[in-house]
């Protein structure tokens, strides 16, 4: 399956964001589906993860309570929204899609086979 990311931007400190992933090709039934994101000169790091069957969530804990993850099913479109944006927020965010992972390793970039371009998003203070 093919991943695009697209809604990054440049911010101000408090501002919102929505990032969007499509897929090309085929639906996201059967898989998880996540949000990464990597700083410069940082690793990649989980942001959130989405099973498209039943719509369970997990989050990154530092990030919980600003970020959301949905999914729209008739669009075929995962989501991320970004409250309360601070400058540590700036990097790069990538959505990945994986059949195979399982619920405890699903917060490790490895877990994943399939990954988006990434989309930019900058904070200014």
């Amino acid at each position: 399956v093919q991943l695009q990311a697209s809604g990054g931007g440049v911010v101000q400190t408090g501002g919102s964001l929505r990032l969007s992933c499509g897929a090309s090709g085929r639906t996201f039934r059967g898989y998880k589906v996540g949000w990464f994101r990597q700083a410069p000169g940082k690793e990649r790091e989980f942001v959130a993860v989405l099973k498209w069957d039943g719509g369970t969530t997990i989050y990154e804990d530092s990030l919980k309570g600003r970020f959301t993850i949905t999914r729209d099913i008739t669009q075929n479109t995962l989501y991320l929204q970004l409250n309360n944006l601070e400058p540590e927020d700036t990097a790069v965010y990538y959505c990945a899609a994986t059949r195979r992972a399982i619920h405890s390793v699903l917060g490790v970039p490895s877990s994943y086979e399939h990954w988006g371009q990434g989309t930019q998003v900058t904070v200014s203070s």
